[in-house]
């Protein structure tokens, strides 16, 4: 025989998920993976053999295969061009790097004056010391109350984009113990801050 006839017989939900109708399945090349067959009536089974299909997947086009090679190509070509600009950057920080020495030899004083500028944006308004996190005290009071998690998040945030606290804690000045500020407190211990700013409440 020169011709052999096949009748493949597939579950809906597979034949679904490849998206063919009965018309589109005729311009389509589609590779069928399973198992000869020969509990099946002639009737139901009209081609010389019978498969039961595991696996049917839909084989691309040419014309999609070369639309994906030029992509490829087009995409390859930009990765090339990318690396191109960074070496040409490279090699000008390269040049550039000459004339650093010079501007690393300004006056001590500038780098003096440069440096309390950085400081600055640590401490928030009305800061009056700097104290670890480890030698504040809080109380039994504040530890059986559960700050506002919207609140606290949003001090978090705050933290997170300037990098200290919106307000500084309220601490007793001799035995360090938290008097106000018990959110700042939680954000600072979920941020890992080694310091924080206070004010002091004095005791009369």
């Amino acid at each position: 025989s020169t011709f052999i006839s096949y009748t493949v017989f597939v579950a809906k939900k597979a034949f679904n998920k490849t998206g063919l109708t009965k018309k589109s399945i005729m311009h389509e090349k589609v590779l069928i993976q399973g198992e000869p067959t020969l509990d099946i009536p002639i009737d139901e089974c009209p081609g010389e053999i019978g498969i039961i299909c595991f696996q049917i997947t839909v084989l691309p086009n040419k014309n999609d295969k070369e639309a994906n090679d030029s992509k490829d190509k087009k995409e390859a070509k930009q990765e090339v061009a990318a690396t191109k600009q960074e070496e040409k950057q490279e090699s000008v920080a390269k040049e550039a790097k000459p004339v650093q020495p010079e501007v690393n030899e300004t006056p001590v004083q500038e780098k003096k004056a440069a440096q309390p500028k950085k400081q600055q944006p640590i401490q928030p308004k009305g800061t009056k010391d700097v104290v670890s996190f480890d030698d504040i005290i809080v109380p039994e009071a504040f530890l059986k109350t559960r700050p506002n998690p919207v609140k606290t998040e949003e001090v978090i945030e705050f933290v997170k984009r300037t990098g200290h606290l919106d307000k500084p804690l309220t601490i007793e000045k001799e035995t360090k113990v938290l008097k106000d500020g018990y959110r700042r407190y939680i954000v600072a211990k979920t941020m890992k801050m080694d310091n924080v700013p206070v004010v002091y409440d004095y005791q009369k």
